[in-house]
């Protein structure tokens, strides 16, 4: 069995791999959840041919079953309910029991049998909104992001969950964009910055024009070589969610501040101690002070503890991560 972690953004990259190459693929997706469950509405992951598996819905008590499932849905082209109800006693102390006091409901959606759906998968993988899927229990789905949308009318096995009383018949579900950062600078901490920023979903553009950093800036999904100035003129800098500038150069950083004065990027994450954001901000004009101090971070990244580029990396990724998730 090939297993592998991934936010939402890798399950949605290998289900596309699997579809463009034909392979049967079953998308399982969480419709509804209560009590205590490893996951929440909402969270997806993939089951493909070859024991294929990429994103997890349970600490791994619950895949083979999903996995058992998912081939049937994607060999007969039909959608698959699972309901997984584990609050009662008798399932605490069953023999497979997975320990959790809660109630798990999915969908398993058979990819082939939905043509069209790589072209809204590639849309929101370059982050053009959010993806919304409508599931009912006749057989029909939607999907749907931004301007565009795909229907199918499918097989379903649906026969009303057990101990229902909403009567529901069809769920709605979102999957949000994935979030995204402007980086400028791809120093020693980038090495392990994009790639963990990558597996946690989020997607990176780097602006680098120095040549000793070229490695690096290839690690991250997007790049431009350029100062920031003209890189910020050159892309759209409101789509982001988040920007750092952190390119261990004080006139470079001077430079990606002034030209982020602008922008609507709720997030900036200057790199560099205290002392060095006050040396900076002496530089810069009221307006650009007033303009970024709500929302800059410096020093950039939670104080987890540690020193070097990795530890860094690693502050940089838990607040990056927060502050998509409010926490």
């Amino acid at each position: 069995m090939t297993l592998a972690t991934g936010a939402d953004r890798a399950v949605i990259e290998a289900a596309l791999a699997a579809v463009r190459d034909c392979v049967p693929a079953t998308l399982a997706l969480v419709v509804d959840t209560s009590g205590s469950t490893y996951v929440r509405r909402g969270a997806i992951a993939l089951f493909a041919a070859d024991s294929l598996q990429v994103g997890w819905l349970s600490g791994g008590c619950l895949e083979a079953e999903i996995a058992r499932r998912a081939d049937h849905a994607a060999a007969n082209a039909c959608i698959e309910w699972m309901e997984i109800d584990t609050r009662d006693d008798e399932d605490l102390f069953a023999g497979s029991a997975v320990g959790c006091r809660g109630r798990l409901r999915l969908v398993l959606l058979p990819l082939l049998a939905m043509p069209g759906w790589q072209a809204l998968a590639d849309a929101w993988i370059s982050a053009a909104g959010p993806m919304e899927f409508s599931v009912a229990g006749s057989g029909a789905v939607s999907c749907r992001i931004a301007d565009r949308e795909a229907n199918w009318a499918l097989r379903s096995t649906f026969a009303g969950w057990r101990e229902d009383e909403s009567g529901i018949a069809s769920w709605i579900v979102e999957l949000p964009a994935p979030p995204t950062v402007l980086i400028f600078g791809a120093g020693p901490e980038t090495a392990l910055l994009f790639p963990l920023l990558r597996a946690i979903g989020w997607r990176t553009s780097v602006v680098e024009s120095r040549p000793r950093w070229a490695t690096n800036a290839g690690l991250a999904d997007h790049s431009l070589t350029a100062r920031p100035e003209p890189a910020l003129a050159m892309i759209q800098a409101h789509s982001f969610n988040a920007a750092l500038v952190m390119q261990h150069n004080f006139e470079l950083d001077r430079e990606a501040l002034e030209a982020l004065t602008p922008e609507s990027i709720p997030f900036i994450g200057l790199l560099g101690p205290t002392r060095r954001r006050d040396d900076l901000f002496k530089l810069l004009s009221a307006t650009s002070r007033e303009a970024l101090e709500s929302r800059l971070r410096a020093p950039v990244g939670l104080d987890l503890g540690g020193h070097g580029p990795e530890a860094i990396a690693l502050s940089i990724a838990a607040q990056l991560q927060a502050f998509m998730h409010r926490h």
